[in-house]
């Protein structure tokens, strides 16, 4: 049986549910860490407002890993990873989590790579979020009467995944090539199927 683990808390268990999804980058066309979205492109794509935004920077509850606004007249930019953090936290808002139990999401989803994030559903009770890694985790932890809602976290990369080409991308290295979007995703292939005929 699984232990239901609040997030941040410590586990020593391997990655049971690797290859139990499919994987979502799966023609290794994960984004480049490269490749980042300005703040309003970015308050479109998490639904969130510009004030939510420069607030959550400001306090670091999410902060740019790209590039930080320094002085007048400077773009934060912010990546992939970062604007579905900012959709997390969103639904985290959303559902009654005290921002002081979100930050303790956050800081926890921040050590981990796109990929792994993939892997995660985040549930809540109001008070606590749980990170659950398998369907057993889900099951214990329903059971046990703590989850009352809860995130998957790769339906909201998949969400982002299918939209983020629409908005305008940069390069934080400063190379001026033509950013290709991520299509790799079942909508973008309908909308591209769509548009071709």
């Amino acid at each position: 049986m699984h232990e239901e683990r609040p997030v941040g808390a410590e586990h020593d268990r391997h990655d049971e549910a690797a290859g139990e999804q499919g994987e979502l980058f799966p023609d290794a066309s994960a984004p480049d860490e490269l490749v980042g979205y300005r703040g309003p492109a970015a308050c479109q794509i998490a639904g969130i407002t510009y004030r939510q935004l420069d607030y959550w920077a400001r306090t670091a509850l999410v902060q740019p890993t790209i590039r930080t606004a320094h002085g007048s007249g400077s773009q934060r930019l912010y990546s992939f990873k970062d604007v579905l953090v900012l959709k997390v936290v969103k639904r985290l808002l959303d559902t009654g989590v005290s921002l002081q139990n979100i930050r303790v999401a956050v800081e926890h989803l921040r050590q981990r790579g796109v990929r792994d994030l993939a892997k995660i559903t985040l549930f809540s009770d109001g008070t606590t979020v749980y990170e659950c890694t398998s369907p057993e985790e889900v099951v214990d932890l329903l059971q046990g009467g703590q989850g009352v809602f809860g995130i998957a976290v790769s339906g909201a990369m998949r969400e982002i995944s299918g939209t983020i080409h629409e908005f305008p991308a940069e390069r934080a290295d400063g190379v001026d090539e033509p950013i290709a979007p991520i299509t790799n995703d079942e909508l973008s292939r309908r909308r591209a199927a769509r548009n071709a005929g």
